[in-house]
């Protein structure tokens, strides 16, 4: 008697194992499309920012650093830029100038604000992009494609003009 409630055990218990990946694959399948409801920005979130005039300076040495300058149009709710990435740039960092005592200083900051129903322009005096440790040579003409992303719009795609510094 005690083989057959052995095996009738055995059996219960491999049929647990069986049931177990099926249940946590369940459970994972299920977070994941509550998360990406949460996390993933609607097509009107989307649609309410645009990027335009993206510039950086030429510069015909590799590893020095280059803003990023922009406008930022939002035509709905605040948002706030978070990253950027440039595949010609090891780096970036948002900064803001800081007109406290003393000369101007520029100063990292987490995000750049983009207030509700505003257009916000990034400049070398205000708000602006560095990006950090420039892989390449930046002439005059390029074109370069960056992903900037925001809390809620998420990210998108620009077009990065090289241009001379004093146009």
């Amino acid at each position: 008697m005690s083989g057959a409630r052995n095996r009738v055990a055995s059996r219960a218990r491999l049929a647990g194992r069986r049931a177990a990946p099926r249940k946590l694959a369940g459970y994972a399948g299920a977070l994941l499309a509550v998360a990406m409801c949460g996390a993933m920005p609607s097509s009107a979130e989307t649609a309410a920012l645009r990027i335009s005039k993206a510039w950086i300076p030429a510069t015909g040495q590799t590893g020095g650093d280059v803003p990023l300058l922009m406008t930022i149009t939002n035509d709905g709710p605040a948002d706030s830029l978070l990253r950027v990435a440039c595949p010609f740039a090891n780096f970036s960092e948002r900064h803001v100038i800081d007109r406290g005592e003393g000369a101007p200083a520029m100063r990292s900051i987490r995000m750049i604000p983009i207030a509700a129903e505003t257009t916000t322009e990034l400049k070398a005096d205000g708000y602006h992009v560095m990006l950090l440790q420039i892989r390449q040579k930046l002439a005059v003409g390029d074109k370069l494609t960056c992903s900037v992303t925001f809390q809620k719009a998420g990210p998108m795609e620009t077009e990065v003009e090289v241009r001379n510094p004093s146009q």
